[in-house]
């Protein structure tokens, strides 16, 4: 062939090829128009997948999570409830097979799901429809907020610092039951609280105007804005020492406040009682004094359940005894710490906490391995329940935390669990509050034969969380 003739046959096939090329891109481009346009059978559109291949290059919105559930009146067909999901712009993300009529539907402008729900419910078509709503686990822990939560081995113990993991009265899972009220009342019998304390200020007890302030025969009237003191007799209980301060952290230090701690109650109200001054002394006739406040107080119509009293002697005093006695009569629940001697309360009494009045629960401090603290005195007969009482950070006096040890810082954690009860059970009697406390503990080997219950408390059992 020569070159002449070659070449016109050379043009031919390109032109050839070109136009095959281009018939062939126009039928995908055919395909592709009719997949985009096309209207799907009912069942196919019922069932489309989410993310199909077929749909998902060409859609322009995002389909979300379904948002109503819709059950559709008997007899309504499947094209009937096409045809109302498409004029309201919205699809069905799946049927409910075993409810027939009843779809999960996905609303595609992402209104309010209750409204969508109210839009259904308004149809005739339509036997009910609800938005779709969270559901969390029974048991879910709750974990506060505050920076130096994980400080509180006592609250949720990981296992660090060479502690034994779960060794902890089971707070997180408290907390998923109740947090705490501010409706409670607890007085923390010390050497006062520092009422300004950032993690403290909001949870401290302030008198309701409907209370009269405290009249004392001898005193007279005094205004008791934020609780008593003893000490001078004045309406001013704040602390000079810190040991009352840290007890008070403990029982209610405001939680998921973004601040410091987390108290056993992230919400009650701290009643600030100062007997001792700032050397950390007392006497009998002040701590007398200050309860027979607390119970004045409660008949004016305060709701103060529990007394905290980190503190003690090996000396009896039958005028404290009988002012405990009247707390009883009161509804008023009063923790004692049983003591930091290493000594049997069976054998050697120590007071308050070793008198015998029903609403008097005596309290032993553990170790973060769950072990009686080497300090702590115990009872079989005397000792009531155990709680973590070594290396406890709290609140302290300067807007500062620390950590303490003792018996006194095993005491508040009971008292704030007993909080959490009565938050819980509001009406709850001080027999019954005594009851449900000493019923709700983790027995431990460490502590079989050395107190009563033999165990540590627990506050999620105590709240019913598991």
């Amino acid at each position: 062939m020569n070159r002449n003739n070659f070449l016109p046959h050379v043009a031919l096939a390109l032109v050839l090829i070109l136009v095959a090329a281009f018939a062939g891109q126009i039928r995908r481009w055919q395909t592709q128009w009719r997949h985009h346009v096309r209207i799907m059978p009912a069942a196919d559109k019922r069932h489309e997948p989410i993310n199909s291949l077929e749909a998902a290059p060409y859609e322009t919105h995002v389909f979300s999570a379904p948002e109503v559930l819709v059950k559709f009146k008997t007899g309504v067909t499947e094209d009937a409830i096409s045809t109302i999901t498409q004029r309201l712009h919205d699809r069905v993300d799946d049927e409910i097979e075993s409810v027939p009529g009843l779809d999960a539907i996905d609303d595609l402008d992402d209104a309010n799901a209750e409204s969508v729900a109210a839009e259904y419910r308004a149809l005739p078509q339509v036997e009910y429809a609800e938005a779709v709503f969270e559901i969390s686990a029974d048991d879910a822990p709750v974990t506060p907020r505050d920076p130096r939560f994980a400080e509180q081995w006592a609250l949720f113990n990981d296992g660090s610092r060479g502690g034994i993991k779960g060794a902890d009265i089971s707070a997180m899972h408290a907390w998923h039951v109740t947090t705490g009220s501010d409706n409670v009342v607890v007085a923390v019998l010390d050497s006062g609280v520092d009422y300004t304390h950032s993690d403290l200020a909001s949870n401290i007890w302030v008198r309701p105007a409907n209370v009269n302030p405290y009249e004392d025969k001898e005193l007279g009237t005094i205004q008791d804005v934020q609780g008593y003191n003893a000490v001078e007799n004045n309406a001013d209980p704040m602390d000079d020492n810190g040991h009352g301060t840290h007890c008070a952290g403990i029982i209610g230090a405001e939680g998921g406040n973004d601040i410091g701690i987390a108290g056993v109650n992230w919400k009650v109200q701290i009643m600030p009682l100062k007997f001792m001054n700032a050397g950390g002394y007392g006497t009998t006739k002040d701590a007398v004094e200050a309860i027979n406040y607390v119970i004045d107080r409660k008949k004016a119509g305060v709701n103060v359940r529990v007394i905290s009293a980190s503190w003690g002697s090996t000396q009896k005093s039958r005028a404290l005894e009988d002012v405990i006695r009247k707390a009883y009569e009161a509804d008023i629940l009063f923790v004692a710490a049983s003591g930091n001697a290493t000594t049997n309360n069976d054998r050697t009494p120590h007071y308050p906490s070793s008198y015998n009045v029903p609403n008097v629960v005596s309290v032993a401090a553990l170790d973060r391995n769950d072990q009686l603290a080497s300090f702590s005195n115990y009872g079989v007969k005397s000792v009531a329940i155990a709680a973590p009482g070594v290396d406890i950070l709290s609140t302290w006096l300067g807007d500062e935390y620390e950590e303490k040890s003792g018996t006194s810082m095993a005491t508040p954690v009971v008292a704030g669990v007993a909080a959490l009860i009565v938050a819980e059970n509001p009406k709850i009697s001080v027999d019954e509050l005594r009851k449900k406390l000493l019923a709700s503990v983790d027995p431990l080997a460490s502590l079989k034969g050395k107190i009563v219950t033999g165990g540590r408390i627990n506050a999620a059992k105590a709240v019913g969380a598991n």
